[in-house]
């Protein structure tokens, strides 16, 4: 095989040098030439596959070793963590980073266990339960899986049972756990939205949820009863040393499954691939809200059956990120703590249950552009009787050159030309050009000037 991927020069030299053997006695035992094995040590060939099982044969040696780079989340997660502020002067492109991580994976790796350990600019945001979360789900891609398996498997049998996916959930709670599911007034459970009452024998759900969060929050409560022990082995391999850490992963990886049951991988993907995506039919063909839709895009990973490379997250009206899942798509955008205002995202709030499409050109730290088709709705909290529910804008993009095959973007311009430039918020953005900049950006040089005033508020030294 010639595929990049087998490029395992460190990995062969460690390997030899744990051996205690010359180049030329290892590549006795391999049957190659000392030269040839020399190439391979220098990343000039390619590690073919018959070495790779002459290797694991003769030396004990892992083909897994190898992936060391999905530890840091590959190219994309190192882009991520080198789009810090801190590094922006040293104009570190994608090409680099790919060396670095052919040629050096454990010093990345290295790097990248310092950062997420507290290098971030910031530091805080390292030890917060959130941002520790959502790391070990990039570092996954947000695909698991094993549990996509297990919840196209447990679906497949569900529609044997009843096509109706309510009434199915309902009877597997029944029959196999001999639980009923009941719906409570609010009065009766003013505080919550699920309770499972084992002395009742019953999954009781509050009445203000709609019918597809009820399906959902049964599928939460399934994946509980008959996936918890892989659910916890997933979150155990974490090895958070925060435990609210591990409880939201777990919790994370419950509605995974959750979202998985109810938009089984197989039938989900085809039903994308023959919509084109299309938001709208999606979510009425599985009954699905449409932050369940958003979450369910992202995980589209599956090996030999992959989905297009969608982001998404959450926003309030601050512009505050409350989710934010990169999955595939290698996007920046999101390492902000707040979305840039130039962003359409914002007019969700204004013209509720419609789609706002965007494309934006985000001006990178290391000084590319990539440029972004994003489509965002508002959706409604439930909200206590009386009270307000709360409301945030839920956004997925992924790259534009990918955008065509989008029912959303039809009949709409994807020139780059015509892009929105916009950055990762105001105090990590060194767009020098912006009227819309309300704080300067952290580690900027400010030039001032008395006898003139520019159309920008700051003045930032290039």
């Amino acid at each position: 095989m010639v595929e990049t991927a087998f490029l395992a020069g460190p990995a062969i030299r460690r390997l030899r040098r744990r051996e205690g053997l010359t180049q030329a006695a290892m590549a006795a035992r391999l049957t190659i030439s000392p030269s040839y094995l020399n190439l391979i040590e220098r990343n000039q060939r390619p590690l073919s596959a018959r070495l790779l099982v002459q290797l694991a044969e003769t030396f004990d040696f892992d083909p897994r070793s190898l992936r060391q780079d999905e530890a840091v989340g590959g190219i994309d997660g190192l882009k991520r963590r080198l789009s810090d502020e801190r590094f922006a002067d040293l104009g570190i492109d994608r090409d680099e980073i790919a060396e670095w991580l052919a040629a050096a994976p454990q010093a990345a790796l290295a790097f990248a266990r310092i950062y997420d350990a507290g290098g971030a600019a910031g530091g805080a945001e390292a030890s917060d339960p959130m941002d520790l979360t959502r790391r070990e789900i990039e570092r996954w891609r947000n695909h698991f899986a094993d549990l996509d398996a297990a919840a196209e498997e447990l679906s497949d049998e569900l529609r044997l049972s009843n096509a109706e996916i309510g009434a199915a959930l309902a009877e597997r709670l029944r029959q196999k756990h001999q639980l009923s599911l009941r719906v409570l007034p609010v009065d009766v459970m003013p505080d919550a939205l699920r309770r499972l009452d084992l002395h009742a024998r019953q999954l009781q759900l509050s009445e203000l949820l709609d019918q597809s969060s009820r399906n959902f929050h049964v599928a939460v409560q399934l994946a509980l009863l008959e996936h918890g022990e892989a659910i916890t082995a997933i979150a155990d391999g974490a090895q958070f040393a925060d435990r609210a850490a591990w409880r939201l992963f777990r919790r994370h990886l419950a509605g995974y499954f959750a979202a998985a049951l109810l938009m089984p991988y197989g039938r989900f993907m085809r039903a994308c691939e023959a919509t084109g995506y299309d938001l709208t039919i999606l979510q009425r063909r599985f009954n699905v809200g449409f932050e369940q839709l958003a979450h369910r895009l992202t995980t589209l990973q599956r090996v030999g059956q992959r989905g297009l490379p969608f982001f998404m997250a959450r926003i309030d009206r601050a512009g505050q990120f409350s989710k934010r899942y990169a999955g595939a798509s290698g996007t920046t955008l999101l390492e902000s703590d707040v979305a840039c205002p130039l962003w359409n995202v914002h007019r969700g709030f204004e013209q509720a249950g419609r789609i706002q499409v965007q494309t934006i050109a985000l001006a990178e730290t290391s000084g590319q552009e990539s440029d972004w088709f994003t489509m965002a709705r508002s959706v409604e909290g439930t909200g206590a009787p009386g009270g307000e529910a709360a409301q945030f804008v839920v956004v997925l993009g992924l790259e534009a050159r990918l955008a065509a095959q989008l029912a959303q973007s039809r009949g709409l311009s994807l020139d780059p030309a015509q892009a929105m430039r916009v950055g990762p918020g105001c105090a990590r953005c060194h767009r020098a050009d912006c009227q819309q900049r309300s704080l300067p950006p952290r580690g900027a040089v400010l030039q001032f000037d008395e006898r003139s005033r520019g159309l920008t508020p700051f003045s930032i030294v290039p």
